[in-house]
Parts: structure tokens; C-alpha cells; sequence
């Protein structure tokens, strides 16, 4: 095959072996090595030292690296394992392998429930999840009164909070996603499944020109 692992080639910073990390996602080692194309092209897309900033993850979810976005924010600091504050490559292919077709629920489940947890504290309590919604229906451009929004708060925190005691834990979040699996639709990205043929065309039509029209 290629040279893609030539002796000679930059290695980005907290660089790690295809088979190493195939051996520990569901990804397949010539999709490591796609997935390594995708991952030079994000970390250099605004600094180019082979790391992904907060900006340049942002710029490539919502080509926006501007706009402060909670949704955005919370998925970085999920994929930033290490927590230094900026993504290597093997935290970018681990957590990718999440949202992997093949990935089992149960990750699925526990990485939303840590995303809606924005103060870490192994609970999701009602200001928590309010605050998540609102980001998700600014990102989605959608407007809804005030009124209709803590409608949907409190009813998806009293139906998650089966216990009663005002926060949810991961038991009653699993418990409630099984009943609502649409809230774990979005983790799971069905292209990772051809990801040599999606990547990294998929991020070779930057939309870095575009913007600056």
C-alpha cells in the first residue's frame, strides 16, 4: 500500500500507530490511516502544529470559529481526553469511535450523559439540561418562547429523573434514552462505516474560501 507511514513523513505531536488504535476502536487500520489525513488537514487549518485547537474543531462542526457555541464547546472538551486544552491524534480517533456504527450503545449513552453533565459532577441537573437545550435550538436556528422551552425542560427532566431527588444519574439517563433512543440518533455517524472513501474528501472542499468572500 502507499507510503502513508514513510520514514521520512512529519509526524504531528502525540502521534500513535494505526494498528494501536485500530486494535482499540472499531475503526480498521487503513481507516486510522484516513482518519490521519482528515486530522493534518483540521489541526493545520488555522495553527499549523498538528493539533487541534477549539477553533479549528469549531470551524470544522459549524464553519463558524467565531460564534461561541455551548454544543461545540462541550463536544471539544469530551474529545480533549487529556485535558490540555487542545486535541492530539489519537484523542481525535478514540472519540471519533464513538459515534462509529459499530460502537456499542452503552458509549453512545454514557458520552451524551457526559456532555449534558456540564459541571462534572456525575449528575445532570435541571439548569444543566436547560442550558443544553437552548444551545441545541440556537444551533438549529430555531426560535421558541420562553414559556414553550421550560415546557420541554421540565417535562424531559421529570420524565428522566425517575427517582424524584432533582438531578439525573447515569442509571436514569440510560433508563431514559432506551425509552427515547432519538436523543443517541445524532451519535452515530453511518459515513465512519466508509470512512476511506468519505475522508478526507470530506474536508478537502474547505469552506475556508468561502467564508472569506
Amino acid at each position: 500500500m502507499g507510503c502513508f507511514c514513510s520514514k521520512n513523513a512529519r509526524r504531528t505531536p502525540g502521534y500513535e500507530e494505526p494498528t494501536v488504535l485500530a486494535a482499540e476502536t472499531p475503526f480498521t487500520v487503513s481507516e486510522v490511516e484516513a482518519l490521519y489525513e482528515l486530522f493534518k488537514k483540521l489541526s493545520s487549518s488555522i495553527i499549523d502544529d498538528g493539533l487541534i485547537h477549539k477553533e479549528e474543531f469549531q470551524f470544522a462542526l459549524f464553519r463558524n470559529r467565531n460564534k461561541r457555541n455551548l454544543f461545540a464547546d462541550r463536544i471539544f472538551d469530551l474529545f480533549d481526553l487529556k485535558r490540555n486544552g487542545v486535541i492530539e491524534f489519537g484523542e481525535f480517533v478514540r472519540s471519533l469511535g464513538v459515534f462509529h456504527p459499530n460502537a456499542p450503545e452503552e458509549d453512545k449513552i454514557s458520552f451524551t450523559f457526559r456532555l449534558y453533565d456540564l459541571r462534572h459532577t456525575g449528575y445532570i441537573e435541571r439548569e444543566e439540561l436547560k442550558e443544553m437545550v437552548l444551545a441545541l435550538l440556537h444551533e438549529s436556528d430555531l426560535i421558541l418562547s420562553d414559556e414553550f422551552v421550560e415546557q420541554i425542560v421540565d417535562k424531559t427532566f421529570n420524565d428522566a429523573d425517575s427517582k424524584g431527588d432533582g438531578r439525573i444519574d447515569p442509571e436514569e439517563w440510560k433508563e431514559f434514552v432506551s425509552k427515547n433512543p432519538s436523543l443517541i440518533k445524532n451519535m452515530t455517524l453511518p459515513y465512519l462505516k466508509d470512512i476511506t472513501l468519505a475522508f478526507p474528501s470530506f474536508v478537502i472542499t474547505s469552506e475556508v474560501e468561502q467564508s472569506e468572500i
